[in-house]
Formats: C-alpha cells, sequence, structure tokens
C-alpha cells in the first residue's frame, strides 16, 4: 500500500485526504519497478500540492493483466446489465454525496472556480452516470429475417473488452465520466490514464470505484506521462479500444500505435478551432452573452471553445462593443474564491503556451482591444485577450490556443461566413446566432462540425452525441451514440431447418 497525501487547505480551513498510489485491483499501491513521482501543482499559487506514483509500462501491463481478469471473471458477460446499472448508479449516488470535496479538490489541482466544478463539471458526471446506468440493461440485437421455413440470424452486442482511456487536464472528473460510464454500462473493464497534471480526482474518485462495490480490475488507474503510460496503452497487445481525448497531434500517435500493435478499435476527441457567427438579425446582447462564455469559459480551456467570431458587417461595431463589455464582466481571480467565474490556466507550460500566441497576434498585425497584459502577481493568470484587426493567415485565426484568447472578424454575406467558417483544418464545434428561421437551418447544415449549436453555444447534453469531423477526431461520447465505441456486434447464424446435400 502507498500512503495518502494530506493536503491542508487553509483557506477552506480543513484537509483533504488524497491517494497517491497506482489503482490496481481495488488497492492503491507503489510502482512495480520505478520510484518516479508525478508532481501535482496548483496553478493558482504555483506550490506543489503533492507527489503521485508515476505508472511505468510494466505498471501499465499489471493493470491490463488486472483488467482482463476482471473481464473474463467478474464483469463482462458474467454480470447482468441490472447488476451493472446498480453499480454505476451507487458510484453517482457516492460522487454526489462528496461533490463539494471533489470539487476542492479539483480546483486545486486544476485551477477552475470551486461552484463551476461543483455544479456544472461534477453534477454533469453525476447525470452521465446515471443516464449510462439506465442503459446497462438495455443493450440489444436485431431479429433479422434470412428463411422463415430453415433459419434466422440474430446479432449480439459484447462488450469489446479492455479499454484503455486517456483523459485531458481541462476537465478531469467530467472526462473521466464520459469514458468510464458507457464502457461500464456495456460491460467493459478499463485502464484509465488521467492527465500527468491533474491526476489527484481521478485517483479520489478510484476510492469511490470500490466504496461502491466493483469487483477488483474493473476500473484501474493509472497516472503516468503520456509518452509512458499513454504510448503503452495505445500499443498494448491486450488492450481491445483505446478512446482519447486531447491535441491532434497526441491523437494521430494513438492511431498509429493502435495500427501497429493489435489494430484495436480507437476513439478520438481532438482540438478545434471552432467558429461562431452573429448575422444582423441575431439578438445581439443575448448573442454577446454566449459569444462571451464561449472564449472565457474554463479560461478558455476547451476543445470547442468559440475562439473565431465573425459579425456581419452591418452590425460589426455595435456587436464588439457588447462583447468587449460581456468579457469585461469576467472574474479571473482564484477557484477557492466565490466571486471567480474563471482561475487560471492549468501549468506553466500552458501559461507560456497562451502568452506566445497573444504576442504573435500583435506581431501579426491584430489588435488588442481588451486584455493582452500579464498580472504581476503570482499564479498561472491569463485576462480574456480579444484581437480584431484579424487576417486568415494569422497564427490566432488558425491555430488552437486553449486558453480565453478571441479572434473578432467580420463578413458581408452568408456565404462569405460558411466560407470564413469551414476555413479550418478542425471540425468540432460551431455556432450561429439569427433570427431568420431558414437561415439558421441553411446554415446550421453548411457548417462542417460535428456539433452546431443555433442561438446558443458550448452547452452539452448527456443523451445528445458529441465529436468531431476532420482533424477534429474519430467516433462519438455521449447519448445512445457512444455505446456504439465499447461493443463488437456479433452476427449469429442458426439453421433449425435447411439439409446440406453433400457433395456438392
Amino acid at each position: 500500500m502507498v500512503q495518502p497525501a494530506i493536503i491542508n487547505v487553509p483557506s477552506l480551513q480543513k484537509s483533504i485526504t488524497v491517494p497517491t498510489g497506482l489503482f490496481i485491483n481495488n488497492e492503491f499501491v507503489p510502482s512495480a519497478d520505478s520510484n518516479e513521482v508525478i508532481p501535482a501543482i496548483n496553478p493558482a499559487t504555483e506550490e506543489l500540492i503533492c507527489n503521485v506514483v508515476a505508472a511505468s509500462s510494466k505498471d501499465i501491463d499489471i493493470a491490463v493483466a488486472a483488467a482482463r481478469e476482471a473481464f473474463n471473471t467478474t464483469w463482462g458477460k458474467n454480470v447482468t446489465g441490472f447488476e451493472r446499472s446498480r453499480l454505476i448508479n451507487k458510484l453517482a449516488d457516492l460522487i454526489e454525496r462528496d461533490a463539494q470535496e471533489l470539487a476542492e479538490l479539483e480546483t486545486l489541482n486544476n485551477g477552475k472556480p470551486v461552484r463551476i466544478a461543483r455544479d456544472f463539471d461534477i453534477g454533469d458526471s453525476v447525470q452521465c452516470l446515471r443516464y449510462y446506468a439506465g442503459w446497462a440493461d438495455k443493450i440489444t440485437g436485431q431479429t433479422i429475417e434470412v428463411d422463415n421455413k430453415t433459419k434466422l440470424a440474430f446479432t449480439r452486442h459484447d462488450p469489446i473488452g479492455v479499454c484503455g482511456q486517456i483523459i485531458p487536464w481541462n476537465y478531469p472528473i467530467n472526462m473521466w465520466a464520459w469514458k468510464v460510464a458507457p464502457a461500464l454500462a456495456v460491460g467493459c473493464t478499463i485502464v484509465m490514464k488521467p492527465s500527468e497534471l491533474t491526476p489527484l480526482t481521478a485517483l479520489k474518485l478510484s476510492e469511490l470505484i470500490k466504496e461502491a462495490g466493483f469487483p477488483p480490475g474493473v476500473v484501474n488507474t493509472v497516472p503516468s506521462l503520456g509518452p509512458v503510460g499513454g504510448a503503452a496503452l495505445a500499443a498494448h497487445l491486450d488492450v481491445d479500444k483505446v478512446a482519447f481525448t486531447g491535441s491532434t497531434i497526441t491523437g494521430r500517435k494513438i492511431l498509429e500505435a493502435a495500427a501497429k500493435s493489435n489494430l484495436k478499435k480507437v476513439s478520438l476527441e481532438l482540438g478545434g478551432k471552432s467558429p461562431h457567427l452573429v448575422f444582423e438579425s441575431a439578438d445581439l446582447d443575448q448573442a454577446a452573452s454566449w459569444a462571451a462564455l464561449g472564449i472565457c469559459y474554463n479560461s478558455g480551456q476547451d476543445c470547442t471553445a468559440g475562439s473565431r467570431v465573425y459579425v456581419q458587417d452591418t452590425i460589426y461595431d455595435k456587436f464588439v462593443g457588447l462583447l468587449v463589455e460581456k468579457v469585461k464582466q469576467q472574474v479571473i481571480g482564484n477557484g477557492l474564491e466565490e466571486q471567480s467565474g474563471g482561475g487560471p490556466v492549468v501549468s506553466k507550460g500552458q501559461y507560456d503556451r497562451v502568452w506566445g500566441y497573444i504576442d504573435s497576434g500583435k506581431a501579426e498585425g491584430a489588435k488588442a482591444i481588451l486584455g493582452g497584459q500579464k498580472r504581476a502577481s503570482k499564479g498561472y493568470f491569463v485576462d480574456p485577450t480579444i484581437f480584431t484587426d484579424i487576417r486568415p493567415d494569422m497564427k490566432i485565426v488558425k491555430e488552437e490556443i486553449f486558453g480565453p484568447v478571441l479572434a473578432v472578424g467580420k463578413f458581408t454575406s452568408e456565404e462569405e461566413a460558411i466560407k470564413l467558417a469551414n476555413a479550418t483544418t478542425y471540425g468540432l464545434g460551431a455556432g450561429l446566432h439569427s433570427s431568420d428561421a431558414n437561415q439558421c437551418m441553411r446554415v446550421s447544415s453548411a457548417l462542417e462540425a460535428g456539433t452546431v449549436w443555433v442561438n446558443q453555444y458550448n452547452i452539452l447534453n448527456n443523451n445528445v452525441p458529441f465529436g468531431g469531423k476532420k482533424q477534429s477526431g474519430i467516433g462519438r461520447e455521449l447519448g445512445s451514440y457512444a455505446l456504439d465505441e465499447y461493443t463488437s456486434v456479433k452476427a449469429v447464424h442458426w439453421n433449425f431447418g435447411e439439409t446440406l446435400a453433400w457433395p456438392l
């Protein structure tokens, strides 16, 4: 066993106990062959929270073996959908019970405000688990007519097996739930690799996996550096599927490793450079609020961040004025403070990356009409920055920044708006604002994105599929569509009346 860390939080007048070992077979254990640790840093203070065990490639092998044993004995096809549903619902109850402390831990390690983590991330995660608990006893196939007199065929949707799940740092609890819930619902077992930047809540959730009563090996948690643990899962010959959320660059590596190993199934939710179109008939005050949400929420650390806003020229000046006022109202501060609507970016590396883009925007001639100045205080804080006078060739227009940096341009016609929106290698999200219903239908159809929001932005529902086109990924999460990512369809041909004449 590995001793947990006790984190003292003076501002909350409490301590939080966090497991620091690898969670394998329902126990927190040391690495089998390594003394490496991963430092968990508080991005608001730049201080060390604690260290956790870093999994080695051998540890990944051990975790995969545990998941395989569970799949073959106590989970998989060996437990009913009713029992899977009961356990998933129990897990949701425990997360709801511990929501406040989980939110506080998320804030310490990720930076986002406690109330956002609790009411949105964790609230949505509980709902996600309950949604898929409802699916667990409803996994059905088809009966197919072949010849009514002599034979029939039917299909089974079998759990695909052992799943490697690699989640990012921007929504550590939410992404955990998105991956775990559908996999458990259909009967898969899991080896979970949380981001090395935010491992703490995945380890805390692992305690609840055990408390809920899941058999050992069903869910295993292996914090690790991406080139170690992530690479090992992607190339592992006994992993049947990998689900990854993160950068397009890493997604390519995972897909390549999967192809070169055992051709395991892969689903990828990758980057985005999402456009947000505002037409002259829109409710401008509401459009400005949604556009502000699109870039400010989670401090812009969102795959679907609406980082390119294009506004019809007839209302451009008025809208930009409204937008600036809306964004100014967002309070970026320490997530433990109630008034904070956004926190710091997650790490020094991310901080430097975002400021590199802000500097690039200035150097290439864009005009920063809001933000763009560093704070003198500690913490990886980036105030929302809005650029105008943009060109399509600028880095801030072409590349994913993953911070609260917005490029605002203008268009004249609907055709031009669609062309500007689709001029990207990504295709994850897109938004449009218009009171013309016909225009809403035309434009939403023409936008090349897996999700299109009309007169809103960045709102997801657990029963609605989510995923990308182009270089934004493969496969879908959420909704009934996510179940397909964790099942394989088996066709059974049953002859009950045909006699084979032999020889031919």
